[in-house]
């Protein structure tokens, strides 16, 4: 009997990893590859290049600005929400049009920065490399929308930790990637080769098929007429008012009139808290501990990043089997469970074998909460705004997060480590209990909010 119920239990947990063989998977995977590899080429290779180029380290400084738009993507996101973009939009549809258009214009910057002289033309660089964040931001945009909407409530979670592996291999590829072709070709060689490796997105852009559009939507994901004035006069002033509400004011008022919206705000806030107070500080606590870059960078980095990998595709095993309510709560609290690790680490002092532990615990347990978070975020998300409630959700929760985690360094300066570690598992608390406080958002809401009118 009891061999037969274990073999009934693993085989329900097999059951659920079975998310993975899922076709669609492969296409979130490209398509995290293609949102991922932008990243390093405005941020850590731009800034190594500028360097090099003997660019003023104020003026290095600077450049972290231009990733800017990653924090107000939610600005523009109505705009792709409702515009098309023709002839993309009609022959693609809506989704695919707009990822077609925002990978094309991509390549076309990052060749264009590749192609910049960071040590005579600082400005222009600047702004190239501006664009290439901006239209980075917008494919992410597409990306969200895109992903929630092809993958049913069972597959969210798979899909994110999925997304979060082609994240991952795109950000080291123009990193650590790019600094080899760079050491070997030059700098226009290693942009060049980014932006032909764009080319991974085109192609699944191409291959896969169009989210079917809302029901009552209609014609809205070949959108011409979303952009276009109609025969019959053009945009007036009515028609301008009600497209802005359909496109900027129903998104929000269709999410403000859910029960418990301010709880469900509240819990994104701080679900993720305890770890973001943490990770702060992580950073001064190794040096104090008087580990080596290398002893970081082996630990942290590169095993680090395989543990978070290997959780967020864990993760996405939990949800599909547990659900993403329960998941969240389980994740949640293994989440807290381990900043408990770093206070051993900060009670034993300088110990490798525990740094590895702590850091694999650390990541693969976040990990494990991101899958569960992305579902739960991409739940939240009506049909008809998905990339706008995505894009608003998660800049509220990542620009919250910042400012409530900024306090770490105060912190640490008032308490010893090991106390401080403990202080940032409890701060993951309040968040853990205002899951008993959330409405059930097991499906994408319906609302009756939306009409085809709105899309005029």
């Amino acid at each position: 009997m009891k061999e037969t119920k274990n073999g009934s239990i693993f085989s329900r947990w097999l059951e659920a990893a079975s998310v993975y063989r899922d076709r669609r998977m492969v296409l979130v995977l490209l398509l995290g590859f293609s949102s991922g590899l932008p990243l390093a080429l405005t941020a850590s290779t731009l800034t190594l290049w500028l360097a090099r180029e003997g660019v003023d380290k104020a003026s290095i400084g600077l450049f972290a600005l231009v990733g800017t738009p990653y924090g107000f993507k939610f600005l523009w996101a109505p705009l792709v929400d409702r515009l098309g973009f023709p002839p993309f939009t009609r022959w693609l549809g809506r989704r695919r049009g707009w990822l077609m258009v925002s990978q094309l214009t991509l390549l076309a910057a990052i060749l264009a920065l590749g192609t910049a002289d960071p040590a005579h033309q600082p400005v222009w660089t600047a702004l190239l490399a501006l664009a290439v964040s901006f239209l980075s931001a917008t494919q992410d945009i597409v990306i969200d929308a895109y992903r929630v909407e092809i993958l049913p409530p069972r597959l969210q979670g798979a899909g994110a930790g999925v997304i979060v592996l082609g994240y991952r291999v795109g950000m080291l590829t123009s990193g650590a990637g790019a600094l080899y072709v760079a050491h070997g070709a030059g700098w226009f060689a290693a942009y060049a080769l980014m932006a032909a490796l764009m080319g991974v997105g085109l192609l699944a852009t191409l291959l896969f098929a169009e989210p079917p559009p809302p029901a009552g939507e209609g014609l809205a994901s070949s959108a011409p007429s979303a952009a276009a004035p109609s025969a019959a006069g053009g945009w007036s002033w009515r028609r301008l008012r009600h497209w802005l509400r359909g496109a900027v004011v129903d998104p929000f008022a269709d999410f403000l009139r859910r029960p418990g919206w301010f709880t469900i705000l509240a819990f994104i806030l701080l679900y993720k808290f305890g770890d973001a107070l943490a990770g702060v500080m992580i950073n001064p606590f190794y040096v104090e501990m008087g580990f080596s870059e290398m002893d970081i960078a082996n630990a942290s980095k590169s095993f680090g990043m395989a543990a978070t990998i290997a959780g967020g595709l864990l993760g996405g095993v939990v949800v599909s089997r547990l659900g993403v309510m329960p998941s969240l709560l389980v994740c949640g609290v293994l989440q807290l469970l381990s900043n408990g690790m770093f206070t051993l680490l900060a009670l034993a002092g300088h110990s490798l074998p525990l740094l590895f532990l702590a850091v694999g615990v650390e990541n693969l347990t976040g990990g494990l909460g991101t899958a569960a978070f992305v579902a739960y975020l991409s739940s939240l998300c009506h049909v008809a705004y998905t990339a706008t409630q995505y894009a608003l959700l998660s800049s509220f929760m990542a620009a919250g997060r910042t400012l409530l985690a900024s306090s770490g360094g105060w912190l640490a300066l008032q308490v010893s480590w090991p106390l401080f570690f403990l202080l940032t598992a409890a701060a993951a608390l309040p968040g853990l209990l205002l899951w008993f406080r959330l409405p059930n958002a097991e499906s994408p809401p319906e609302s009756a909010s939306f009409s085809p009118a709105a899309s005029i």
